[in-house]
């Protein structure tokens, strides 16, 4: 419980926190801009062209802010100790060293539970408001319809924040971190897209993007993405993008020097 407090001391007192938590949330902004606009040019569109109209969900596709942001945030949990040199500090008050990485975790993923529902629900309750019945009632169905996906996508948030943690302890650099989580949003997925099927598909279904539609249950056909998983699993692959570097990291903060 030391090493809880003591990290959640660091992350609370930090100003750059608070800064990434900002344009976390700015996703809400961004989405209520695009609702506004999209609901502009619906409206000036010749009568007979707007049924044709439609509109992505804006929830889904502006849930990348929060993600990139999550996932730098738990990039600098680390890295910045390594870059001020306190990580000795941490790991010679706290031997066994593993506590320190459980703690971070704990820590981030905590932020990354709380800011997802506030910036996907709150990027759907705008869109929502300002889209009404426009673009054919794709924002006027019962909530509860999106409730499972919006869910989902909540919680690819911490997933993000734990990635980037691992990913952190693993390069010990901040750029680095943060070039692989901005390569998994948006660049592998536009190289998978253009490999020729049945690969395209294969490798697109388990990239991070495609997982939340999967684990409802629903298509990817209208992306670059596919949908050849299972939810159960699509749950696991999505876990493991936040396990898997925290277990790879634990090992080697145990066994490298600082």
């Amino acid at each position: 419980m030391s090493v809880l407090a003591a990290e959640w001391l660091k992350v609370r007192s930090v100003r750059s926190t608070y800064l990434i938590l900002g344009m976390s949330l700015g996703a809400i902004i961004l989405g209520l801009g695009l609702a506004v606009m999209a609901a502009g040019m619906y409206d000036s569109a010749p009568v007979d062209k707007r049924p044709d109209a439609r509109i992505a969900d804006l929830e889904e596709v502006l849930v990348i802010v929060p993600q990139l942001c999550l996932g730098i945030l738990g990039a600098l949990a680390v890295t910045s100790e390594y870059a001020t040199g306190l990580i000795r500090t941490s790991l010679a008050v706290v031997p066994r060293r593993w506590p320190v990485l459980a703690a971070k975790a704990a820590t981030v993923g905590a932020v990354g539970l709380i800011i997802g529902p506030i910036a996907v629900f709150g990027t759907y309750a705008v869109s929502r408001a300002v889209l009404g019945d426009r673009f054919s009632g794709a924002y006027t169905g019962p909530f509860v319809d999106r409730l499972p996906i919006l869910a989902v996508l909540s919680l690819t948030v911490p997933v993000f924040a734990l990635l980037g943690l691992g990913l952190g302890a693993l390069l010990r650099s901040t750029a680095g971190s943060i070039a692989i989580i901005a390569g998994l949003v948006y660049v592998i997925p536009i190289i998978i897209g253009n490999i020729p099927e049945p690969w395209s598909e294969r490798l697109g279904s388990v990239m991070i993007g495609a997982l939340p539609r999967q684990i409802t249950g629903d298509s990817n056909a209208s992306s670059v993405f596919g949908s050849l998983l299972s939810p159960a699993t699509a749950t696991a692959v999505l876990l493991a993008y936040a396990v898997l570097p925290l277990l790879a990291a634990i090992w080697a903060i145990r066994r490298r020097d600082v």
